[in-house]
């Protein structure tokens, strides 16, 4: 984009950020779950084995995953809404 004076002039991004298939926020999730999914094959192959660890780190990394994939599916309709009357008491105290 450039502005009248022809110097170029940054708006952000145009559409929501996306990489891979997973969106927004779900994008931290998901490096976590690679994060967890390597602390497994650390884990894994001290205990039981290089193989038990790439196993384990192949299964933690799908596990992931998935649950972020289920969890995006929802979109909004996953956040918690509490139903019920909720009475605030002492919130104008003059």
């Amino acid at each position: 984009m450039q502005n009248n004076d022809g110097y170029p002039v940054f708006k952000g991004l145009q559409r929501p950020l996306e990489f891979m298939g997973i969106k927004g926020r779900f994008l931290t999730f998901a490096a976590g779950a690679i994060g967890v999914s390597f602390l497994g094959f650390i884990v894994f192959s001290i205990v039981m084995g290089k193989l038990a660890g790439f196993i384990a780190m192949i299964a933690l990394a799908i596990a992931g995953l998935i649950t972020i994939y289920v969890k995006q599916r929802s979109g909004l309709h996953a956040k918690r809404h509490d139903r019920g009357i909720y009475v605030y008491q002492g919130l104008y105290n003059h």
